[in-house]
């Protein structure tokens, strides 16, 4: 193990460092750092959750890069706001490069009838995806349950996710090798999958944990994803951004940034790698990976939570894809 990585490997498993500011900024300063992989210019990227934050700010990094990134938000007008956002930050075209194609596409992932509706709309608009980020994130104080009565966290983070990749196959395989990055939290270490309880209903329930356990459900998934699209020129793959200073901390997790103020990441730098592993080759060489700075991590350490046995891991995907088969209940005026 040369110098560099051995470093590399040390900022990780401090977690503080790692995780922080300071992981960042020396990584980017050791020998070896991944160089980005070029422009973007005619290739499509969907963005969820890009009103704020880690979204925002991946959508911002693809536009820079000249993909056509499609802005989506929870409805039209977060939507429309996001667009906006992210073009200002973009900046006015330079050097005559045509103007930053940005479309703003709104869903509420959390209902099934939304993401029906808005992934059959999706495939009569677009002829190709290269890249979606699953980045969209919920942290309730309280159980809470979508319109289609599931938890909204595992709603959120996993069902949604899942919904997302499987109908929006057909774009996803014509612009192969195409990539699904998602979003993941490193508290998912600490987690394991709740074997007979997909959904966490028998646990008690804490913010922080729940949020926790369906990111865990979400790295799993993301193998699961890897292993059945690998001879479709789809790679998948988890990014974990490190602790990053976005509306959502701010909101949920007040404490948390109050002690990691110091280290905080911004959010553009926790969205570096989701940008990264958008357009760099090295996503399309591997699959079910997940990866900080630029680096493909453990998804499980020996220190943290025991890897997820074969039964809960088969369980977890039978339930998401019986959730994701349901009929869309009827509504009512």
């Amino acid at each position: 193990m040369n110098l560099a990585t051995w470093a590399d490997r040390a900022l990780d498993r401090t977690v503080v460092l790692g995780y922080g500011t300071p992981g960042y900024h020396l990584r980017r300063r050791l020998p070896g750092w991944p160089e980005d992989g070029g422009r973007m210019d005619g290739r499509v990227v969907l963005v969820t959750g890009a009103a704020s934050g880690i979204g925002l700010e991946a959508a911002v990094g693809f536009a820079r890069l000249g993909a056509s990134v499609r802005v989506l938000g929870r409805n039209q007008e977060r939507a429309d706001d996001a667009a906006r956002r992210v073009r200002e930050h973009v900046g006015p075209a330079v050097g005559g490069a045509a103007e930053a194609d940005l479309r703003p596409v709104a869903c509420d992932i959390s209902s099934l009838a939304q993401l029906r509706s808005f992934t059959e709309q999706f495939l009569r608009d677009e002829a190709r995806l290269d890249v979606l980020v699953n980045n969209a994130g919920v942290m309730p104080d309280q159980r809470t349950y979508s319109v289609d009565g599931v938890e909204l966290t595992f709603a959120t983070h996993v069902l949604a996710p899942w919904v997302l990749t499987e109908a929006l196959l057909p774009v996803l395989r014509a612009a192969a090798p195409s990539r699904v990055l998602n979003v993941t939290s490193g508290g998912q270490y600490g987690q394991r999958l709740p074997a007979g309880d997909p959904e966490s209903a028998d646990t008690r329930y804490t913010p922080k944990k729940i949020y926790a356990r369906t990111k865990r459900a979400q790295v799993v998934l993301t193998q699961q994803w890897a292993e059945r699209l690998r001879d479709a020129g789809v790679h998948v793959h988890a990014v974990h951004p490190g602790w990053a200073d976005t509306p959502g901390v701010r909101s949920w997790m007040p404490v948390f940034r109050t002690l990691t103020r110091p280290v905080i990441r911004t959010p553009a730098q926790g969205a570096d790698t989701v940008v990264w592993l958008g357009h760099a080759p090295e996503a399309v060489r591997t699959t079910g990976l997940l990866w900080h700075d630029r680096r493909p991590r453990p998804a499980t350490y020996a220190l943290g939570a025991r890897p997820d046995g074969a039964a809960a891991r088969r369980e977890l995907w039978d339930y998401v894809s019986r959730l994701a088969a349901a009929p869309t209940p009827p509504t009512t005026e």
